[in-house]
């Protein structure tokens, strides 16, 4: 493959393959009478047309020599024979081949000039008529909006798809509401990065403290810190000292534009103990709405006269259980209150509690709907409980609306059917899901979160199991009492005391919790790889891919994901001419590979049998079972699901031989090995490695040294998050609003790589 630039002109020949979700493009392009294929992100180009190109020759195993475009500028064809072609591939909808002959007959090279600028002289051709001229001229003027709108994006090296986002959103009127504020750009559905916005309105004479770039800025920066700390506000204090640094502005151009978007919406404003915190409005909505429906709620008791202390022990004696007096009131509370949170460690009994207000409320003849964030945390409250389990997303049904958008299928107007809705791993559920979620739910309809408050909070924005918790609004029931056949297991007994801010006792050599020190980092990959490779499978009979895990805490260093990713792919997963594989910019792709995705696609469909679905979520995780060089494509088989990915879209997949503790959540694996040394101090925390060693169902392995790991349970700093709905939970029920435990929170003004995790 050659590193070199190149610059090649030429006509479009012939579309060979288009993606139908992406704008990755492979054609042939005649280049002075010489054919070449070229691949890349092309957009919508038909045949006919004259590009101009960038990029460099690579060598495809199957089919030879292509030219990799990395950029793209088009131009019409010119000449009759080119016009035709053009016509006659559909460019336009309603000519076909037979009538595109017909135009270009009398029009000749004006054809696509008439078409633009006159296409009511269309008529002059023999068999259109007025009808059909109206016809071509609205489908013209789609056609050329969306090319004027991509050549100006062009120009700022910004993707076609990008251009194809913002013709969706604003039509025939693009380019000319992009003109006016670049801004726009950056919104909702069409989300381009604000400096790229920035760029282009430098060049329209934008000034710096113009209320629609300034406004821009504070949107991109309150979305950053919700996306990479979980934020789903900022103090106003907070976010003035960011904006101005980061948007180069004074104290009054923060202020006088903050007025102006909370005025017009666009932000919104909310006081807690004194100090204002400043939201987008989809996060101040959604706190909003949870805060109101929970304080709705809360006061919910059905009225039914059933003796619930004689349903539990039918329970019991058809299960040969005795249930604790805790979980004895768990259940009662299930099953007397509208909504209610069940919540402890390891070992303390919140299946079998669960079960038994499972089996309870099916007997009463109630439609119970089982849930969980992940599709890995329903499969395993699937096996937990016996009920099937879907994930939130599937639940809710994710459909397109009227204008394209993705929304779901379930909402106020379209309600679950259900009488009880029971929620697992509540701590992974953020603000956002759970407002959509309680949307979707009739107001008779009882609630039962379940979840551990020890364990880190949802990847997406909010802290929200811990601030219903913590404002004393929801009942709740907290397990403590571990049961004797979980004390037998050190990955129980191990995980209390680390929650108690206690040392876990690293010497047994006998049970399931294992430390090997190492203080070099060099030393510490070496063991990771060989226990996963080599001395796990061998005495435990563990899959390196299927049943062995490796969690850190960070994403950079040597024993971070990144490093051990690649190390871990060579020896497990090594390259072979009969594994295909495809190099991306971070990993190479290989047949076999062990994969995590990084963000939710809700475009992207995938099969099962004769079942067939959409969405591929945050989390999930995949193998790869082929790559096809010819297709530009990856089939990843999720637990069963079969979803296609485009090359371009491979950026979403992350190896998954290793993962952070934090895309870990909801998920349990036989064996987990941890490396815990030095660096990643920000990291280093109780809560962190208690969710790591609460992921290990049969096998637990720390590697690193008994500082570390002291220096992690002796700090309590639990990842804060700035969030206004413990105090909006307890303004609605007239409780007192104050938040004594306030404290300052990092953030980030958006441009920095702060993001370790």
């Amino acid at each position: 493959m050659s590193a070199e630039t190149l610059h090649i002109e030429g006509t479009v020949d012939g579309i060979i393959y288009r993606s139908d979700t992406t704008s990755y493009t492979v054609l042939d392009l005649d280049a002075g009478g010489e054919l070449i294929t070229v691949v890349g992100d092309l957009g919508d180009v038909e045949a006919g047309e004259s590009l101009i190109l960038e990029g460099s020759y690579i060598e495809h195993k199957k089919f030879g020599t292509q030219f990799h475009a990395v950029y793209c500028e088009r131009k019409l064809p010119s000449t009759v024979v080119n016009i035709e072609k053009y016509l006659a591939s559909g460019a336009i909808k309603g000519i076909g081949p037979g009538l595109a002959k017909k135009i270009v007959n009398v029009f000749g090279d004006q054809t696509l000039n008439v078409i633009e600028n006159d296409p009511f002289r269309l008529s002059e051709v023999k068999g259109i008529n007025k009808r059909k001229c109206e016809e071509i001229a609205a489908e013209a003027q789609k056609l050329f909006s969306l090319r004027m709108v991509m050549s100006f994006l062009s120009q700022y090296e910004i993707k076609p798809e990008y251009a194809m986002r913002t013709y969706r959103k604003y039509g025939v009127d693009s380019l000319e509401l992009m003109k006016m504020n670049p801004y726009l750009l950056c919104g909702e559905t069409i989300e381009l990065e604000f400096q790229k916005a920035d760029e282009i309105a430098h060049d329209m004479h934008i000034e710096k403290n113009a209320h629609k770039r300034v406004i821009a800025g504070l949107q991109y920066i309150l979305h950053e810190n919700a996306v990479r700390s979980g934020h789903t506000c900022l103090p106003e204090d907070v976010l003035s000292e960011l904006a101005q640094r980061s948007l180069d502005i004074s104290e009054s151009d923060f202020y006088s534009s903050l007025n102006a978007a909370i005025d017009d919406d666009e932000l919104f404003s909310y006081i807690k103990n004194e100090r204002e915190y400043i939201y987008l409005p989809d996060y101040y909505r959604a706190e909003q709405f949870i805060s109101d429906r929970i304080n709705l709620l809360k006061g919910f008791s059905p009225q039914e006269d059933f003796d619930y202390d004689k349903l539990i022990d039918i329970e019991e004696s058809e299960h040969g259980i005795k249930y604790q007096k805790l979980q004895r009131t768990a259940i009662n509370m299930a099953l007397s209150r509208g909504l209610m949170i069940l919540t402890g460690g390891p070992g303390t009994g919140k299946t079998t509690t669960l079960n038994a207000i499972i089996s309870i409320f099916l007997k009463k003849g109630e439609k119970v709907l089982l849930a969980a964030p992940t599709g890995r945390a329903a499969k395993r409250m699937t096996d937990l409980t016996g009920y099937d389990a879907k994930t939130i997303h599937r639940l809710l049904e994710v459909v397109y609306d009227a204008s394209g958008r993705l929304v779901f299928a379930h909402n106020e107007n379209a309600p679950l059917e259900c009488g009880v809705i029971v929620i697992d791993e509540m701590s992974m559920v953020d603000s956002i899901l759970f407002e959509k979620l309680l949307r979707a739910l009739r107001l008779g309809c009882r609630i039962i979160m379940v979840g551990d408050t020890d364990q880190l909070p949802s990847v997406g924005a909010g802290n929200l199991l811990s601030d219903l918790i913590r404002s004393s609004i929801v009942p709740t029931v907290q397990l403590t009492e571990i049961f004797r056949q979980a004390q037998q297991s050190c990955i129980v007994t191990n995980a209390h005391r680390i929650v108690s801010g206690e040392m876990p006792d690293l010497t047994r050599k006998d049970s399931d919790f294992f430390f090997f020190r190492r203080s070099e980092y060099d030393r510490a990959a070496e063991l990771i790889i060989s226990l996963n490779r080599d001395r796990l499978p061998k005495a435990y009979k563990f899959s390196p891919i299927d049943d062995i895990q490796v969690l850190c805490p960070s994403r950079k260093g040597a024993v971070g994901t990144l490093e051990l990713n690649k190390k871990l792919q060579e020896s497990i997963n090594p390259p072979s001419d009969k594994k295909p594989e495809h190099k991306g910019y971070l990993y190479t792709y290989r047949t076999g590979d062990k994969v995590m995705q990084t963000r939710n696609n809700y475009d992207l469909t995938w099969k099962r049998g004769n079942e067939q679905g959409s969405g591929i979520f945050n989390g999930d995780i995949g193998r790869i079972i082929s790559v096809n060089k010819g297709t530009q494509t990856a089939e990843v088989n999720f637990d069963g699901r079969i979803a296609v990915y485009p090359f371009d879209q491979l950026s979403q997949l992350e190896l998954a031989y290793a993962v952070t503790v934090h895309k870990s959540q909801g998920s349990e694996f036989e064996a987990v090995i941890m490396p815990v040394m030095g660096g990643f101090e920000k990291l280093s925390y109780r809560n962190l490695l208690y969710t790591a060693v609460t992921r290990a169902k049969k096998l637990l392995i720390l590697i690193g040294t008994e500082d570390k790991i002291e220096r992690m349970v002796t700090n309590n700093r639990r990842t804060r998050r700035y969030t206004c709905l413990k105090a909006m939970l307890r303004q609605g029920s007239m409780a007192d609003a104050g938040d004594t435990d306030e404290e300052e929170i990092p953030a980030t003004a958006g441009y920095e790589d702060t993001d370790d995790e």
